[in-house]
C-alpha cells in the first residue's frame, strides 16, 4: 500500500473512496475531489499508478490515500472501507466507478468477458455498497453535512441496448435499477444515491474491446463523434456530492454533444 502524506483530518473536509481510480473516470475524480479540499481514497488493482496519483497530488499539496485492492474478491473490498474508517473516521461518498467494457456479437463472445463484465461491473459494486452503507448511514445522521452520497457509474448502455454488447448492457441496466431501489431505500436516512450515465468518454475503456470490433465501431457509429474527457464526468461527480444537503440529483446522463445514439 502507498498511502499519501498525511492528511488533514479535519472534521469538515469530505471523506471519499473512488474505485477504478487508476485511470480514467475514476482517476479524474479522485483529481477533482482532491483539489475540492476531500480526503480521498484511491481504490485500484494497478498499484503502481495509485502511488503516481498519490504523488503527483502530493506536489500540489493534496493528500490521497492509495489502496490497491481487486475489489472482485469480497475480502479485499471490505479492507478497503475498513482502512478509510481506520485513517478518517468517516465515510461521506462512495464513487463506485470501476467497471470493464467486452463488447462483441453475443453468440461468439467468450463466457469468461461475462463473467468478468458481470463480476467487476455489477457484483462487486454491489458488494462494495453494502459494506459502504452503514457507514454512509452514519455520517449522514452525525457528520457535518447531514447526508452522504453514494455515486454510481453506469452508462449510456444502461438505457438503450445495442447489438454486440448485450452482456455489458445488462450489467449497465442493472447498475441503473440498482442504484434506484436503492435511493428509495436509503433516501429516508439522508444518503442520496446518484447514478451518473456517460455516453462516450475518452478513457481506455475501448481498448479492452476486440480489435476487429473496436475498428468497426470507430469506423461506424463513432465516427464523428468527440468523446467527452474524463474529467467532464469527474467535475458532474463533484457537482453532485456538492450539491446542497437539501437536494438531491439522483440520475445524469451525459453524452457528448454530437452523439445521437
Amino acid at each position: 500500500m502507498t498511502p499519501g502524506p498525511e492528511p488533514d483530518r479535519a472534521p469538515s473536509a469530505l471523506v471519499a473512496l473512488v474505485t477504478g481510480a487508476s485511470s480514467g473516470i475514476g482517476q479524474a475524480t479522485v483529481r477533482k475531489l482532491a483539489s475540492r479540499g476531500a480526503l480521498v481514497a484511491a481504490v485500484a488493482r494497478r498499484e503502481e499508478r495509485l502511488a503516481d496519483l498519490a504523488g503527483e497530488l502530493a506536489a500540489k499539496n493534496q493528500s490521497v490515500l492509495a489502496l490497491p485492492a481487486d475489489i472482485t474478491d469480497e475480502k479485499q473490498g471490505r479492507g478497503a472501507i475498513s482502512r478509510v474508517i481506520d485513517e478518517f473516521g468517516r465515510l461521506d461518498v462512495l464513487v463506485n466507478n470501476a467497471g470493464v467494457m467486452l463488447l462483441g456479437p453475443f453468440d461468439s463472445s467468450p463466457a469468461d468477458d461475462w463473467r468478468r463484465m458481470l463480476s467487476l461491473n455489477l457484483s462487486a459494486l454491489m458488494h462494495l455498497t453494502q459494506e459502504a452503507v452503514p457507514h454512509l448511514r452514519s455520517a449522514a445522521a452525525a457528520g457535518p453535512r447531514g447526508v452522504a452520497d453514494l455515486v454510481n457509474v453506469g452508462s449510456v448502455a444502461g438505457r438503450i441496448a445495442r447489438g454486440g454488447s448485450a452482456v455489458y448492457n445488462a450489467t449497465k441496466f442493472g447498475v441503473g435499477a440498482f442504484s434506484e431501489a436503492l435511493r428509495q431505500e436509503l433516501a429516508p436516512d439522508g444518503v442520496r444515491v446518484c447514478c451518473v450515465e456517460p455516453g462516450a468518454v475518452a478513457t481506455e475503456l475501448l481498448t479492452h474491446v476486440d480489435e476487429t470490433v473496436r475498428e468497426r465501431m470507430l469506423a461506424g457509429a463513432y465516427r464523428d463523434i468527440r468523446p467527452v474527457g474524463a474529467e467532464d464526468i469527474a467535475a458532474t461527480i463533484d457537482f453532485v456530492v456538492h450539491l446542497d444537503p437539501g437536494a438531491a440529483i439522483n440520475e445524469v446522463l451525459i453524452r457528448p454533444a454530437r452523439q445521437g445514439f
